[in-house]
């Protein structure tokens, strides 16, 4: 009798999953507690695979030998406790896809920060240097589905906290960990460890023929280092010194150690601020870790374009310039974009609060920022956090408020950021929505 999979959830995982285990012969069926989109169901159907949504039939999902949980599902949910009790093996997509991958080489980058931007870049530099190569994971496709459909000698991932959750043999050639800062604490019990256990979960399986790269200036990768023992090859990358081993900044000049040692100006770079002169450190680390010339580094690094709804410029009216940085979903992520600021800042902040610490962010706001748009269902932490510091805060439910609200407020030569340190559930179906609204607005002013 074939292998019964189920898999829980019908989003890019769990659709790329089912396509994987029905070409591999599985008997596969699919359920969604919530509507599957049209497209997935028409993909689902054209690959003879069974489905339902709107619930989940509790006998039947209880009847498989293995389920595929999406990552989007968490543990504490009633459907996977009554899975664990029954003794019903969890995996997740990524192993999956590692189960079935053949001979493949991958780099795997997590992080809070910069896991996207890093992704992209070094997929780039991969690509820009000819290798056949697939971006895959929490960006571009599904990693099971560019199995499935378009195996690829090297795949480049971006990994997020919830797929490391259920990994048992997983293992990238080369793992990225960008830096480890507080999110999704709703996800982990608001215990912070259990969040830092998930990042450090990429490099459990590596072996010594493989590399980890980890920024040595972030402090809590440091403090855990030890705690979470690793035996593939350390690879740090560092501003504060001169190291014999791996990317170093001095002198506004990137160092990276190796074979053939690369060395560039930081103003050569495409991607203009600090916390990019870390992604960039990173994604030039792994890139000679798989034997990439330094030539065709050093130009791939040059001609990189920057990321929708990553510190987007969206257009300048009237001296007042808007930039879209939907994807700062993290009170870090809207720290650095803060940071990179030089004019005075109308930000726009707010959405589902995931266990936020706006303290984080005080000083930069005290130093940039002149007025605060919430745009959220419930300002009242935001409020709270900021209502002391800044003078002007404005509420608003929907991005074209947001925008003629900070248009309003702004004077020229001011930056309207739209930053906004939470998820964006509450008004918007996902970041990238939330971002293209702002545009819209914007564009219509």
């Amino acid at each position: 009798m074939n292998k019964r999979m189920v898999i829980l959830g019908a989003g890019e995982s769990g659709v790329g999953a089912a396509i994987l285990c029905r070409k591999a012969g599985y008997d596969v069926f699919v359920s969604d507690g919530g509507r599957i989109k049209d497209h997935y169901k028409q993909e689902l159907a054209s690959h003879d695979v069974e489905f339902e949504e709107g619930g989940h039939s509790e006998a039947r999902i209880l009847e498989a030998d293995e389920v595929m949980k999406s990552p989007g599902i968490p543990h504490k949910s009633q459907m996977v406790q009554k899975l664990i009790a029954a003794g019903i093996g969890i995996t997740s997509e990524i192993e999956l896809a590692y189960r079935f991958r053949e001979n493949s080489k991958i780099i795997g980058i997590t992080g809070s920060n910069g896991k996207t931007t890093t992704t992209a870049l070094t997929y780039h530099i991969c690509k820009e240097a000819g290798l056949d190569c697939a971006l895959v994971g929490n960006i571009g496709i599904s990693i099971a589905r560019q199995v499935a459909l378009d195996p690829k000698p090297l795949y480049v991932a971006e990994i997020s906290s919830f797929q490391l959750d259920d990994i048992q043999t997983f293992r990238p050639d080369v793992a990225i960990l960008t830096n480890i800062t507080e999110d999704h604490l709703d996800r982990y019990e608001y215990n912070f460890e259990n969040y830092i256990r998930a990042k450090f979960n990429i490099v459990k399986n590596q072996t010594a023929a493989d590399h980890f790269i980890y920024c040595e200036d972030d402090p809590v990768t440091m403090n855990y280092l030890n705690h979470f023992p690793f035996i593939s090859n350390p690879l740090p990358f560092t501003m504060n010194r001169e190291i014999p081993k791996g990317a170093f900044i001095a002198n506004n000049r990137m160092t990276v150690t190796g074979h053939e040692p690369l060395s560039m100006s930081i103003y050569d770079f495409a991607l203009k601020g600090k916390h990019n002169q870390y992604n960039t450190m990173a994604a030039c680390l792994a890139a000679t870790t798989i034997g990439i010339r330094k030539e065709k580094i050093r130009d791939a690094v040059k001609t990189f374009e920057s990321l929708e709804h990553r510190m987007e410029t969206v257009m300048t009216i009237r001296g007042v310039e808007f930039i879209n940085d939907s994807k700062a979903t993290n009170v870090n992520s809207t720290w650095f974009a803060l940071e990179s600021m030089t004019r005075p800042v109308i930000l726009i902040l707010g959405g589902v609060d995931k266990g936020n610490d706006y303290s984080l962010i005080m000083d930069m706001v005290k130093e940039k920022v002149k007025a605060i748009v919430c745009l959220g269902k419930d300002n009242t932490k935001i409020h709270k956090a900021f209502g002391n510091e800044v003078e002007v805060m404005v509420n608003t439910d929907n991005a074209i408020d947001a925008v003629k609200a900070s248009f309003h407020l702004a004077s020229k030569g001011d930056v309207v950021l739209l930053s906004p340190a939470c998820a964006s559930f509450d008004l918007f179906s996902n970041y990238e929505d939330r971002g293209k609204q702002f545009k819209e607005a914007v564009k219509e002013l």
